[in-house]
């Protein structure tokens, strides 16, 4: 089976394109380095020729709302397109648990918009709405920090490993189409502020974690259940501990 893999060589991308080459699957990973943009539409046909399944993966250089917006609409539109003139027969896009749910988050209603377009393009597809990476908790904290102080909300927090996220979407999308969402989270679901002053303290890091109600999430007011599914959601397996062991081991 040919599987294009936009996005294929970031973090996501890069995990999801070895799981299914070791399936024995002709894997491409699409990405401007390896000749593919999205965005102007370069190498989107030659990709796309004789493709079953299409992973979007893809991500903004830009978080500012009004440009984040712009490029998953752009980029949505132009990959569900060459999708759509190839005959690919099943669409997987990566979004975001609660994308929804915060209507004043600029990136999540950019999700929003790149989902809808997935939605009405005629392709068969698979959302997969997954919680935050651990991956991601050194950026959180740094996008939360005044002085010697991280500020964040003690809404519930349930973040999955990188490595997990790869293998259930290598799973996603070998099966047959949902044309509905999937959630995923991790294993373990605790408040937002408390997990980023564990993560903070296993590393040796001295700031001091302030538990916030009002403290923003790259511009979107947390609830105490906006970032964590609401209802069924596939959890991986790999916990904190285990996933700051292997990252330790990688360093």
């Amino acid at each position: 089976m040919k599987i294009v893999v936009i996005g294929g060589t970031g973090l996501i991308g890069s995990k999801t394109v070895a799981i299914l080459r070791q399936g024995g699957h002709n894997v491409f990973a699409a990405s401007p380095n390896t000749g593919v943009n999205t965005i102007t539409g370069e190498g989107l046909k030659e990709a796309m020729a004789g493709t079953q399944v299409v992973i979007d993966l893809s991500n903004s250089p830009s978080f500012e709302s009004k440009a984040v917006l712009e490029f998953f609409e752009t980029s949505g539109r132009n990959l569900l397109a060459a999708e759509a003139a190839a005959g690919a027969r099943h669409h997987v896009a990566l979004s975001i648990v609660g994308t929804d749910r915060t209507p004043d988050n600029g990136y999540f209603r950019a999700k929003v918009a790149q989902e809808n377009l997935v939605k009405a393009s005629g392709i068969p597809y698979t959302i997969i709405r997954s919680t935050q990476f651990f991956e991601f908790l050194n950026g959180i904290a740094a996008s939360s920090t005044e002085g010697s102080t991280v500020r964040l909300s003690p809404g519930m927090f349930q973040p999955i490993a990188a490595d997990d996220v790869a293998a259930i979407t290598a799973d996603v999308a070998l099966a047959p189409p949902r044309n509905g969402t999937v959630e995923i989270a991790g294993p373990e679901r605790v408040p937002f502020n408390e997990m980023v002053a564990h993560y903070l303290k296993a590393i040796g890091d001295p700031r001091a974690v302030v538990s916030d109600p009002e403290a923003r999430y790259f511009g979107g007011r947390v609830e105490e259940r906006s970032l964590v599914p609401l209802g069924e959601a596939r959890r991986g397996s790999i916990d904190f501990n285990e996933w700051l062991r292997r990252s330790k081991a990688k360093t």
